[in-house]
This record gives structure tokens, C-alpha cells and sequence, in this order.
């Protein structure tokens, strides 16, 4: 798993599932098939997931769709509730119980991270993301997101690209950043290839960050890249500096 958010609301939808009694034959039959399913191993797929938070009528096909408008629960999960109202196949009363559970575990998730230790050099983060990052065959984009106390409130994949690169706009990341509240932020991605060496997209795309950081008045403290030999911090390279 790289994403430890991503991987709380998936389960937080999973027991967000309420009854219906409407069209209770169709229901009962995707309950088996989702038991038997179980029974053999697999764990719930994304689109049960948002289809037992949808319900209704072909509320699987709607859950498809959905997911395939999105990018996925992670892209799902960044959108408003009136956001989700306007795709096709959710409606106002689906979206609301969609932005609700995301909304919940993203609580959780900050309940749960706040007993992590404070983030107070480039080897805690890399320990932080290594486990979640390091062995990926495309490179995955994280935001760290602290408190004013350097504690994690914020633990997210915000993109993930190709073998050799991955773009990221700053409206996505601060987007999130802001609607969680973070006081400061943290960057990380991985390097498949094995070497932590910054390519200079990786250069562009930080100062990109840092000059939007400061515009927003949430300082980028730093980006660090992992991979399978070592890790390197920009910060400490002295290239966090976007003057």
C-alpha cells in the first residue's frame, strides 16, 4: 500500500454501508457473489467500495463510472460533495454520504497520525515513506502535511505517473492542504530506477511548490526522494531555495 489515507477510507466506506430495502433480490444476489468473493481470499474491490455507499439500482455500473471519472477512490476522495453531485450516477444524497465517509476518515486518519513521532529531520520522513514508496514500478507523489508542531496531520498520495516521472499541480496539493489545515508541508516521490538523484523536473516541479507554499502561507519545508539506493533530501542539498 502507498497510500496509508487512502488505504483508512477504503475501509472507513467499506463499513459506511447502509441497508436498502429497495430492490432487495438484485441486492441480496451482489451479496453473495461479494461473500463468496471474500470467502476465497479477495478483499472488496474499490467499485463495491463506492457502490455500497451509492445503493440503488445498478449502483455497481454507477460505481464503475464513477471511479472511471475520478481516477480512482483517491481521486474521488478530493472532490466537495457538490463536486461528486455532478457526476453522473451519484445525486445529491450519494454525494453527501460519499464526501461524508471520506470526510470521516480523513478525521481518523489525523486522530490516528497524531501519536506518530514529530517530523524533525529528512530520515524520519524517508522512514515515514519508504515502506509505502520504495519498491513501486511508477513513481508516486506523497504530501506530508504538519501541525505546528511538526506532528503528521496530512499522509496522502496526491499523484501517481510513469517509470521516470510524475507531474503534479499546485492546485492538487493545496488543495488538500488547505482543507485539512496543515501548518507546514512535506514532499516525497520515489525513484524507480534506484537512484535518489533529483532529475531537474524533479527541481521545477518543487520550486513550483515552494513559490505557491509561500504565496498560500504554508510553507514547503522540504522534498525528499527515496529509492532502492538511498534517499536524498532537498533541503539539505540547499535547493529548496526558490529566489
Amino acid at each position: 500500500m502507498f497510500n496509508y489515507a487512502y488505504t483508512r477510507i477504503s475501509n472507513c466506506i467499506r463499513s459506511s454501508r447502509v441497508m436498502d430495502p429497495t430492490n432487495q433480490a438484485s441486492r441480496a444476489h451482489e451479496d453473495r457473489a461479494r461473500s463468496d468473493s471474500r470467502s476465497q481470499g479477495e478483499a472488496s474491490t474499490d467499485q463495491e467500495l463506492v457502490a455500497a455507499v451509492l445503493r440503488g439500482a445498478h449502483a455497481m455500473a454507477r460505481a464503475g463510472v464513477v471511479l472511471g471519472m475520478t481516477g480512482g477512490l483517491p481521486g474521488l476522495a478530493r472532490l466537495t460533495a457538490s463536486e461528486l453531485a455532478a457526476l453522473d450516477g451519484v445525486g445529491a444524497s450519494s454525494a453527501r454520504a460519499l464526501a461524508a465517509s471520506t470526510e470521516m476518515c480523513r478525521r481518523l486518519v489525523r486522530i490516528e497520525v497524531e501519536d506518530r513521532p514529530q517530523i524533525q529531520s529528512p530520515s524520519e520522513v524517508a522512514r515515514l515513506v519508504r515502506g509505502r514508496l520504495v519498491g513501486a514500478v511508477k513513481e508516486h507523489f506523497m504530501a506530508i502535511g504538519l501541525n505546528a508542531r511538526h506532528r503528521v496531520v496530512m499522509f496522502e498520495v496526491v499523484a501517481v505517473g510513469s517509470l521516470a516521472h510524475v507531474d503534479v499541480h499546485p492546485r492538487e496539493l493545496f488543495r488538500l492542504a488547505v482543507a485539512t489545515g496543515v501548518h507546514s508541508m512535506v514532499l516525497a516521490h520515489n525513484h524507480p530506477s534506484g537512484s535518489p538523484q533529483p532529475s531537474e523536473s524533479d527541481l521545477v516541479l518543487t520550486r513550483r511548490m515552494v513559490e505557491a507554499g509561500a504565496l498560500l502561507g504554508i510553507p514547503v519545508l522540504d522534498h525528499v526522494i527515496v529509492a532502492s539506493g538511498g534517499d536524498t533530501s532537498l533541503a539539505a542539498l540547499g535547493l529548496m531555495d526558490c529566489s
